[in-house]
């Protein structure tokens, strides 16, 4: 039997439960394991749960129930939070599951890792010192070395954009932006699709500026910065074309003139793909030594409890798991 795929339940208080729930009411979870808290997935309606202590132990478990693996110090009484509120008790369950959920993937007892939206302030209430998801897998994939360069990517049927910058403030986000950056960035999108099956992808490089600087009206970052990027990456035979406008890049991307799309900043990148819907989008993130998908979209406090959450972006990221497995051979 393949070793299954492990999910995390996310923040107790959000739609996380619920839509990794409703993905195994519907079989579209079969083979996974989720690491969580029973009676969190109890009141999300689970139904049936089968406490286990190993991936290995999925073969065990009865028909129609959704199997879970309880991580150690999980706090107590996450059942009884209010739906839809930010508390310090979720966000150090949510990394306590990240954190036994890498230790499997890790220990080779289980395949990939698809991780349920958490809340960055429950996070940093429980005083977790990494502001999502990236930071937090990067630091336990470096288990104390050197931090792997990794990048986030979001993708669905259209659009696949890869993003040189993610979680800090914009400000400091053009500071960021830098030639290694941009030339780093381009090297990871280029082996992450190599592993995937497209070997030689075409990227196209979003500008940082309106219209991409404009010949320097605009800003400099273009000329000084992104274009050299671009000039270094085709010398090591990657397929960088650009910088385009950043207000129009996407539409061509979408209409098949490139397969992937590198962004300097979050919303340049994430706003196009999130506009399409966020029912099939999947977080991937992208230089880590196992395969890490997500859905889209966030911890929807608004909605939480009230059984509306729809699992099909969970859905799309179990499916991406399992094809990038399958491209690698595993």
């Amino acid at each position: 039997m393949n070793t299954p795929l492990l999910i995390t339940m996310g923040d107790a208080a959000g739609v996380g439960p619920e839509i990794v729930a409703a993905a195994f009411r519907r079989g579209e979870a079969d083979g996974c394991v989720v690491v969580g808290d029973p009676a969190v997935l109890r009141r999300a309606g689970a139904g049936m749960v089968a406490v286990i202590d190993s991936p290995a132990d999925l073969a065990e478990v009865p028909p129609g129930c959704l199997p879970v693996l309880v991580p150690p110090a999980l706090p107590e009484g996450l059942a009884a939070l209010p739906w839809g509120r930010v508390d310090a008790r979720a966000g150090a369950a949510a990394a306590a599951c990240i954190e036994e959920a890498v230790r499997r993937v890790r220990a080779g007892e289980a395949s990939a890792l698809v991780t349920a939206p958490i809340h960055k302030e429950a996070l940093a209430a429980a005083g977790v010192p990494f502001p999502g998801h990236t930071e937090m897998l990067q630091a336990l994939a470096a288990d104390g070395a050197a931090l792997p360069p990794v990048r986030m990517m979001l993708a669905n049927e259209e659009l696949r954009v890869v993003l040189v910058t993610i979680h800090v403030a914009l400000r400091q986000a053009i500071e960021l932006v830098t030639h290694d950056a941009v030339l780093r960035t381009l090297r990871i999108a280029h082996a992450a699709a190599a592993a995937w099956g497209q070997r030689a992808p075409r990227i196209a490089v979003a500008g940082l500026n309106p219209h991409a600087g404009e010949g320097g009206l605009f800003g400099h970052e273009e000329i000084e910065i992104i274009a050299p990027a671009i000039e270094a990456a085709r010398a090591e035979g990657i397929d960088a074309q650009g910088p385009f406008p950043p207000d129009t890049v996407f539409m061509r991307a979408r209409r098949g003139a490139f397969d992937l799309v590198v962004a300097m900043t979050h919303d340049h990148g994430l706003i196009p793909v999130k506009y399409l819907g966020v029912e099939h989008g999947v977080n991937v993130t992208l230089g880590l030594p196992f395969v890490r998908t997500s859905p889209d979209h966030g911890t929807a406090f608004d909605i939480a409890g009230q059984g509306r959450a729809d699992p099909a972006s969970l859905v799309a990221a179990i499916r991406w798991a399992r094809a990038a497995l399958a491209a690698r051979g595993g």
